[in-house]
Order: C-alpha cells, then sequence, then structure tokens
C-alpha cells in the first residue's frame, strides 16, 4: 500500500513526544479528542479504545496507530495491570489526500523489534537530555514510518505467522516464569526448531533472545516508574539472581539497574500521559 505520509518533510512535524504507563486494573483513561498521529504500543494486560464510538481491542504484542481529529476513549483489563508506551508525533495540517490516505491505514499490527527500539531510544534520550526537540522530531517520524512500511511488509507477507503469534502473546502473559524454548514452541504448535526459523524471519531474533528482551523492558519500567528493590524487580522481570538481571540490562541498555532508575526519577513527568 501507498505510504500517506511517505512525503511529508520534518518541516510539516511541530514535534514529537514519548511514554509510557503502567494503569491499575479496571483503569480508564477519557474521552479525549486525539490531537496527534499517534503509536500505541501495549506489552501487558489489554486495551478497548472506542473511536467516535466504534470499539477496537489492542491485545498485548500489538501497536495500534492513532489518527488526529477522533474521540477516544481508553477502557483497560480488569484483573491485571495494562502497560503501554506510545510515541505522538504532532504534524501541521494534513491535505485532503493525506487525510484520506491515513483513514485507510488499519487500526493495529505486531509490535517489531525496530519499533521497540526506537520508543527505547526516545524514551532514554528524553531521560538524559534536555533540549532534544530536533532528535525526538526526527525519531518520531521514524517511528511513524517505521510502523507503515511494517504493515506494508506484513501486508505482502499475508500478516505475521500465526505461531509467532501465538508464541509472543504467551511470552507477554508468562515472562515472570522459567520459559524454555520446548514449553513455547508447544505453546505455539510448532516444533522447536520449526518456531526459531519463524522467529528469525519475523522478528529478526530467536524465540529465547525475544523473551530476554522483553524481560528487560518490563524491569525498566518497574525501575522508572516503582520504588521497588532491585532484587525484587529482578524477581518481579524473571531473573532468577540480582547478577544476572544486571548484566542483561547492562547489555541491552548500556546502562546499569542503578544508572536507569537515577536518570528516571530525575524527571519530573515521569507519570505524564
Amino acid at each position: 500500500m501507498a505510504n500517506p505520509l511517505g512525503h511529508l518533510s520534518f518541516n510539516h512535524i511541530d514535534s514529537a513526544t514519548v511514554g509510557t504507563i503502567v494503569y491499575p486494573p479496571g483503569g480508564r483513561y477519557g474521552p479525549r479528542i486525539q490531537q496527534d498521529i499517534q503509536l500505541v504500543l501495549l506489552h501487558t494486560g489489554a486495551m478497548e479504545v472506542t473511536i467516535d464510538g466504534v470499539p477496537f481491542r489492542l491485545e498485548p504484542g500489538n501497536v495500534a496507530l492513532l489518527k488526529p481529529g477522533h474521540i477516544e476513549h481508553f477502557t483497560f483489563a480488569d484483573e491485571q495491570e495494562s502497560w503501554h508506551r506510545w510515541v505522538a508525533v504532532s504534524v501541521q495540517p494534513l491535505s485532503v489526500e493525506e487525510v484520506k490516505a491515513l483513514e485507510q491505514v488499519p487500526f493495529s499490527l505486531p509490535i517489531s523489534e525496530h519499533l521497540n527500539r526506537i520508543t527505547d531510544l526516545m524514551l532514554s534520550i528524553r531521560s538524559e537530555h534536555a533540549d532534544t526537540g530536533p532528535v525526538m522530531r526526527s525519531l518520531g517520524h521514524t517511528a511513524i514510518q517505521l510502523f507503515l512500511s511494517e504493515l506494508s511488509k506484513a501486508q505482502l507477507q499475508q500478516d505475521i505467522h500465526p505461531s509467532v503469534l501465538r508464541a509472543k502473546a504467551y511470552i507477554h502473559q508468562t515472562f515472570k516464569e522459567n520459559l524454555s524454548l520446548p514449553l513455547i514452541a508447544a505453546q505455539a504448535g510448532v516444533s522447536e526448531e520449526h518456531l526459531v526459523r519463524l522467529f528469525r524471519k519475523y522478528e529478526q531474533t530467536t524465540p529465547i533472545k525475544y523473551v530476554w528482551h522483553y524481560r528487560v523492558l518490563r524491569a525498566v519500567e518497574l525501575l522508572s516508574q516503582t520504588g521497588l528493590s532491585i532484587s525484587e524487580i529482578a524477581q518481579r522481570s524473571g531473573f532468577q539472581t540480582s547478577y544476572h538481571f544486571a548484566r542483561q540490562v547492562k547489555q541491552q541498555t548500556g546502562k546499569t539497574p542503578s544508572e536507569i532508575r537515577t536518570s528516571s526519577w530525575g524527571k519530573g513527568d515521569i507519570y505524564a500521559e
């Protein structure tokens, strides 16, 4: 499909913001009028977005594209926390053709490793630098373009393989447990070898590497948003020892858990939507 924002220059983008939040069970947000082009990456829990009176359900492990000018209301899972991150890009008024093309874009698709990494980078830059306007605009634009590019790729591939979706959904719900490749493959309904091939094709990684990356993502959220001890966060994120936890966090983020907590708690907008 044609990329509706492909010809936008950076001069059209006023600003880009990024954030992360964990809603408690039964959380609600809205109604609001969407002002930006926004990506919402749901990692745990569940989310129903009612857009102009029409409900859309977003499952964990998926990202939704929200479009400006619509009335939205958010309802989150009743029995567990719902963690999501977002990238919002504020643009100058779109042309009639751009608006029509944007409205043709489907609501959601699975979160890719690349989109996760861009969101990681934007959150890290926000926490460490005061004047990030040009950089954030560029990265926000890149995140939107990446979503549209991956949507086109998914359509050409007839969407992500269902075994990968089953495996990712299982990982997202049970990442705290002692996961193994045989267990994940059994939940996905394929052999271990076939699941590895599918993950390399669709996720550019292996199932076990995906598990560790996801655990670190969840741990970073707990470091940023809670006062739990590092050992408690390690346990809640699926790590058996604090040493292994610290090593994985350092390897994936370039920071120690203590450094992540210090830089995050230095910001007053950490809970802002």
